[in-house]
């Protein structure tokens, strides 16, 4: 991998492109005919939001919940091919750097999720902590949202499902063990890659493979049930990691997998592309072309039930794959519900539901 000396080392995206939104913006349009463009590699910034709520109903039926918290907006983690990247735009922000270092932080995300759940028409299911940026980021050291609507849910006894890829979330560990204790949570734990300069080109404040199978591995040994996310599957990049990252994962403790296969919708196309050529300028035509191969000649999809694994031989290839290393390494375990029945609120007796 080489990268140019105006590379930001640190960054996914290497520049902020259009916001869709906004139309009087200075971007640079086509990046590689600009020389005397460069971009500062400044520091993180988090911008402190009231928010009007915190719990979103999910209609996508390709997820797997019904509904979504997320008390951070954007991510330092900077995954270049991480769909909530286009959703930064609606609050003004570009897909690109903004994404990364723009940090929107819902500071009242507590208090609006206890206002939620003692909602008299709330009745209980799941909700996912987070389904769009991961609620671990470096963010949450310094503000504890995510632990704090742990707290929440569990006065509550409200169930969570949560997917991350950061360490931190073993700060928990004690509170997510009581919390398993009565089934109220589910986690998966994302990993893409085994192979360290990839994973830190791709998704550079990220922690290690190793440290997310030491999480798989500290939360099942403290009862929690873990599960493993393969996503995104990038042929030519990281397809072939499947096996070794599924055995790995079940040693360590996963008992159920979910994978994705590369989508790139939106800015994330622009922003993908100018990361590919950069970082693998001898494989990046096969890649993209592989990539259009699982999307019908694109490298975006849209359409329910098909945008999330892909479709053609490419695609159908990773999916047997999945379903073979499924079996073979026993993470396919029965369908498990979280339990609902446990939720009350603060001065009322247990109901069931």
């Amino acid at each position: 991998m080489e990268e140019e000396s105006s590379y930001l080392k640190g960054r996914g995206a290497q520049f902020n492109p259009r916001n869709r939104f906004l139309k009087n913006e200075r971007i640079r349009e086509h990046i590689e005919g600009i020389d005397d463009w460069t971009e500062p590699n400044v520091e993180t910034v988090y911008l402190e939001d009231q928010a009007k709520s915190i719990v979103n109903k999910v209609d996508s039926p390709d997820v797997g919940m019904w509904y979504s918290m997320n008390p951070y907006q954007g991510c330092e983690h900077g995954c270049i091919y991480c769909y909530a990247r286009n959703a930064h735009e609606y609050w003004g922000y570009s897909a690109g750097l903004d994404f990364e270092r723009k940090i929107i932080v819902k500071k009242n995300a507590p208090q609006l999720l206890r206002k939620f759940l003692m909602h008299k028409n709330w009745e209980p299911v799941p909700i996912s902590l987070s389904g769009n940026t991961d609620c671990y980021q470096p963010a949450e050291k310094k503000f504890r949202l995510t632990r704090q609507l742990l707290e929440v849910c569990n006065e509550f006894n409200q169930p969570v499902g949560m997917i991350t890829k950061n360490a931190g979330i073993l700060r928990d560990k004690e509170l997510l063990r009581e919390m398993a204790g009565k089934n109220l949570v589910s986690i998966l734990v994302s990993i893409t890659s085994f192979d360290e300069d990839l994973r830190r080109a791709m998704e550079p404040r990220t922690t290690t493979a190793k440290q997310r199978l030491r999480v798989i591995k500290e939360l099942s040994d403290a009862g929690v049930r873990m599960g493993v996310m393969l996503g995104p599957m990038i042929p030519g990049l990281n397809d072939h990691e499947m096996q070794r990252i599924m055995k790995a994962a079940s040693e360590h403790g996963a008992v159920f997998s979910a994978y994705t296969f590369i989508r790139l919708n939106g800015a994330i196309k622009l922003i993908f592309h100018d990361w590919l050529y950069k970082n693998f300028p001898d494989r990046a035509d096969k890649v993209w072309h592989l990539i259009q191969n699982g999307h019908g000649g694109q490298v975006n999809d849209s359409r329910y039930g098909v945008r999330m694994r892909g479709e053609g031989p490419i695609a159908d290839m990773v999916r047997q794959q999945f379903i073979k290393y499924n079996k073979l390494y026993q993470l396919n375990a029965e369908r498990w519900e979280l339990d609902a029945t446990r939720f009350r609120r603060p001065g009322e007796q247990g109901k069931l539901f």
